[in-house]
């Protein structure tokens, strides 16, 4: 069997004694993008960013590539070519679009052409971060702004992308745009996707398998054409409007 790409077993964290993931088996490939969907306060957000370090995890094991990371500071994580754009993008305001594109490829020890061909990627994801290359972040829309996230996170070459709702209060119109670029991203360049996603129907159609988290647990694992057809999920994520 092919090692997986990310691979977390019994994951535990917490946020002083509340614990938010209760023993978290999940598993990513190469190549695939990976849905993460349940109700708010589910640890979806806390998993995320236990990959990344903050929190640490208070046992279990995380795996990139095979080398164990679970101790691992964040900006060395970084460097391994894993990236974070965080719920509510977390751009820096002040700074122009280019100098937020910038501070991504700062995070790992990327070369001239790297950045360059980085930037024009993005660019071309998001033609309009084009036009505002040297707008301040915090007077874009909240499209662009999460596009500016995302493509901040692009700027390091990832090999896993992790992204926690990337169309939470957007326009259908804009969030669909979003799902197509990573859908292009996976497609083109092979990237490899874990995303949180409150829309539970555009995910998993988006994605090649899913996971519902429940209470710090995995319940439900299976392709996201399998977790659509589930009525326990219908019934919970997409039923009523809910995840529509």
């Amino acid at each position: 069997m092919t090692t997986p790409l990310l691979a977390i077993r019994g994951l535990r964290a917490a946020y002083g004694k509340i614990e938010a993931l209760k023993g978290v088996d999940l598993d990513i490939a190469q190549g695939e993008i990976v849905a993460l969907i349940g109700a708010n306060g589910a640890g979806k957000s806390t998993l995320m960013m236990t990959i990344f370090g903050k929190p640490r995890a208070k046992a279990g094991r995380i795996a990139f590539d095979g080398q164990d990371i679970t101790e691992v500071p964040t900006h060395h994580i970084a460097r391994l070519r894993i990236a974070q754009s965080p719920e509510g993008r977390r751009i820096f305001p002040r700074m122009s679009v280019a100098e937020n594109l910038q501070m991504g490829a700062d995070a790992t020890e990327t070369s001239e052409a790297d950045r360059a061909a980085g930037l024009e990627r993005v660019l071309t994801l998001f033609p309009r971060l084009k036009e505002r290359l040297t707008q301040r972040g915090g007077t874009l829309s909240g499209g662009e702004q999460q596009m500016l996230a995302i493509g901040r996170a692009l700027m390091s070459r990832p090999r896993l992308l992790l992204l926690d709702e990337p169309s939470l209060g957007l326009a259908p119109l804009i969030a669909r745009q979003i799902f197509e670029a990573i859908r292009t991203l996976n497609k083109q360049d092979g990237l490899t996707v874990l995303i949180v996603e409150q829309n539970a129907n555009h995910a998993l159609r988006l994605a090649h398998r899913g996971y519902v988290m429940v209470n710090g647990l995995i319940t439900l694992s299976g392709s996201g054409a399998e977790l659509l057809q589930r009525p326990e999920v219908r019934a919970a994520y997409l039923e009523g409007g809910r995840g529509a």
